[in-house]
């Protein structure tokens, strides 16, 4: 495979982004999503870059890959923990390290800025792939469940 550069996205690649979400999402949690309100959703970190940031994965010039950075404040840690959200590689570039090297790009700027306590990232149970993926990345796995209460997708 050819070296895989990271980037961060800009909004010419807002329909890459609706697109790989919508493809994680129906992927993973076998959801439709309403692609009107996820381009908004998509459109809305690049009018607001406080609420996350997304970064490009591109093997040859093609985008391969994509990962957005949310923000949450600790007190415990007087620092903020990065999550890693709305990740999606290429079905065709999987296993190619694609996520690695979103993982390093994405770990190395957290580590560089001084103020960011740690990455974190929610996965779904069953996903023993991306399980997988993300153990040999680094990340050990918490002693915390997720809950929710989506007033959106109604979950």
């Amino acid at each position: 495979m050819e070296d895989i550069t990271i980037r961060q996205a800009t909004r010419d690649d807002a329909e890459f982004l609706v697109r790989g979400n919508a493809s994680m999402a129906l992927e993973t949690e076998h959801l439709s999503l309403d692609l009107d309100r996820l381009r908004d959703g998509v459109h809305a970190i690049f009018d607001q870059p406080a609420r996350g940031v997304y970064y490009i994965a591109e093997c040859g010039g093609r985008r391969a890959g994509m990962m957005m950075i949310t923000y949450e404040w600790s007190d415990w840690r007087n620092g903020t923990f990065w999550w890693i959200q709305s990740v999606f590689v290429e079905h065709d570039l999987r296993g190619q390290g694609v996520f690695k090297a979103l993982y390093r790009h994405v770990e190395r700027l957290a580590k560089d800025d001084g103020r960011v306590s740690g990455l974190r990232l929610y996965v779904e149970n069953n996903n023993e792939r991306a399980q997988a993926t993300y153990e040999r990345c680094g990340m050990k796995r918490t002693v915390y469940q997720m809950f929710e209460d989506d007033f959106v997708l109604g979950r």
